[in-house]
């Protein structure tokens, strides 16, 4: 194995790992008795690292090489893991897009990156067997167990135990990667636009890695349950054994709560990064059946603003000694700064509650932020930007190591969300905010979700806040007519009769009475089921409330 410093490969970080720990337990996850798997099934490190190489070895002698964009869709799971170091190792690049954006998204993210090679399971060739235009550029392709089109010519990847049946043969080395090499191409989720290609360098990837070792205290003497797949890769390069929970990462907002719950305790789950609507889940149902968690020490959450109400819920059933943690970042930038709920309870809580947005803590001191000036164009150089002062909410731009600098095959997108400074490149992040008097960031909501009245914008992530307290249900503020002259309608999420939505009403009508916005907020509607992104569950599509609340108004008048 290339171990050389100058080697950014991030599968080198893994099989260095995997080398030293080779009999420690690295994966728990729940086995599947069709192909022989016991129900409750564990893997080592050098378990693990011997799947990655015969997968390595298999892509290679198929003639997957260095640099080629392979298509990865597998369930979470041994092989997905292994796939992706295995890619990794070689050079390749996976490709991640997240199947539950919808069949035609999907398709089309294919055909944008083009990739040269597909794994997947056997579903996946079925798809590509009926819809061949988007798949038109695979060459190789490869599958896990079960039954598959014959005349594709895919190859079926052995499985768990035909492999640790093989004689042991030499590692396959992890090719040499510069930092700037493209290691893997993330899909975003298409929230609040089309879903695009972010390109991760193994640079960002390894920076990444020593910022999660370095604000999370991540390491072996944790374990883990990410409950998103790719974080997965960081835990075990860190050496923090990881145990999938048996539930689908593509639909947090509906994971069994009962599955989380028997994870961490089988497993002594420590160390915890999920989505904030699978916690509410979570806390909610251990609240009301009287359980604790107490080996969980660390839980981890993005996606989505936290508020108050959940950080309390979490710290009353995890370790007495532990906290809760808000990375704020996006995919292409992560993390970018860092809140503790703890810090939250007891300093910015009640200012959120006032409409003043979420703290979301320090700048990491690997980036740096500025607030700017919004603008709805192009920024081509950082010098046609004007900095904001403290207090005063406007655009937030990052840069730094995790800040990846381009989408693939996308400039126009590049155009809009990349600021050049010489060398370096800035994110517009699509968000609003402002730094306060001890330099924390403040988030006050998506540039793109801003109210626009004719007494200027009103920031509804931050704006919400107090509604959702007051009233106890998720609200959405959205803005009917033409930008400048919008009217701000305040949207209640759930199932209510007339006569609970007009008792309802008198507390949102004194809510907007307390509330400091440009613009009174007296409009009010109500909406069975907010729409969610696809990745978290949690960031509101305000979008299609807009338009559904809109209808729905013009058809009544």
């Amino acid at each position: 194995m290339d171990r050389k410093p100058g080697n950014h490969n991030v599968a080198s970080e893994f099989f260095l790992t995997a080398g030293g720990r080779s009999a420690d337990a690295a994966l728990f996850y729940k086995g599947r008795p069709a192909l022989g798997e016991d129900p409750d099934e564990s893997l080592s490190f050098g378990e693990l690292a011997k799947i990655a190489s015969a997968f390595a070895c298999e892509f290679h002698k198929k003639g997957v090489r260095r640099g080629d964009r392979t298509l990865v869709m597998l369930r979470y799971s041994p092989e997905f893991i292994c796939t992706v170091f295995a890619l990794f190792s070689i050079g390749a690049v996976p490709v991640l897009i997240d199947p539950g954006m919808g069949l035609s998204r999907l398709l089309h993210c294919i055909s944008k990156t083009a990739p040269r090679g597909l794994v997947g399971i056997p579903a996946v060739h079925w798809l590509r067997l009926f819809m061949r235009s988007p798949f038109s550029s695979v060459k190789m392709s490869f599958s896990t167990a079960g039954f598959i089109p014959p005349f594709l010519g895919a190859t079926v990847l052995p499985t768990l135990r035909e492999i640790f049946s093989m004689a042991d043969e030499s590692d396959m080395e992890a090719v040499e990667m510069g930092e700037s090499d493209l290691a893997a191409i993330v899909f975003t989720t298409g929230s609040t636009g089309p879903a695009k290609g972010v390109e991760y360098t193994h640079g960002i990837f390894k920076a990444q890695l020593g910022m999660i070792r370095k604000y999370y205290g991540a390491g072996p003497e944790h374990v883990d349950m990410p409950c998103f797949p790719l974080f997965a890769m960081f835990s075990l390069c860190l050496g923090m054994p990881c145990a999938i929970p048996d539930i689908d990462p593509s639909r947090p907002a509906k994971a069994p709560p009962e599955k989380i719950i028997e994870t961490v305790r089988k497993h002594n789950v420590s160390f915890s990064f999920g989505s904030p609507a699978l916690w509410r889940r979570v806390s909610d149902h251990c609240i009301s059946k009287g359980i604790r968690l107490d080996t969980l020490r660390k839980v981890l959450m993005a996606g989505a603003p936290v508020p108050a109400s959940l950080h309390e819920k979490l710290k009353t059933i995890i370790s007495p000694d532990g906290d809760t943690m808000v990375p704020y970042g996006a995919t292409e930038s992560l993390p970018v700064a860092n809140f503790a709920g703890s810090e939250m309870l007891s300093d910015t809580a009640a200012l959120s509650a006032s409409g003043a947005g979420y703290c979301v803590g320090h700048v990491v001191s690997e980036c740096e932020v500025r607030i700017i000036r919004p603008s709805d164009g192009p920024l081509p150089d950082i010098g046609g930007t004007e900095s904001l002062p403290d207090g005063e909410i406007g655009e937030i731009i990052a840069r730094g190591p995790v800040v990846t600098r381009r989408y693939h095959g996308n400039s126009a997108a590049d155009a809009l969300a990349k600021i050049a400074d010489g060398e370096a490149v800035w994110h517009r992040m699509g968000d609003m905010g402002y730094f306060d008097g001890k330099k924390r960031l403040w988030f006050c909501g998506r540039k793109s979700h801003a109210v626009m009245t004719k007494a200027g914008p009103i920031y509804p992530a931050a704006a919400e806040a107090p509604f959702n307290i007051a009233t106890g249900r998720r609200c959405a503020i959205v803005g009917l007519g033409k930008p400048g002259d919008e009217t701000p309608v305040l949207v209640v999420e759930g199932a209510m009769s007339d006569h609970e939505f007009g008792e309802l009403r008198e507390t949102l009508e004194k809510c907007a009475a307390k509330l400091h916005t440009p613009m009174r907020i007296s409009q009010f509607e109500r909406m069975k089921k907010f729409p969610v992104d696809i990745r978290h569950n949690a960031k509101i599509r305000r979008e299609e409330i807009r338009e559904e609340v809109g209808e729905e108004l013009r058809a009544k008048s």
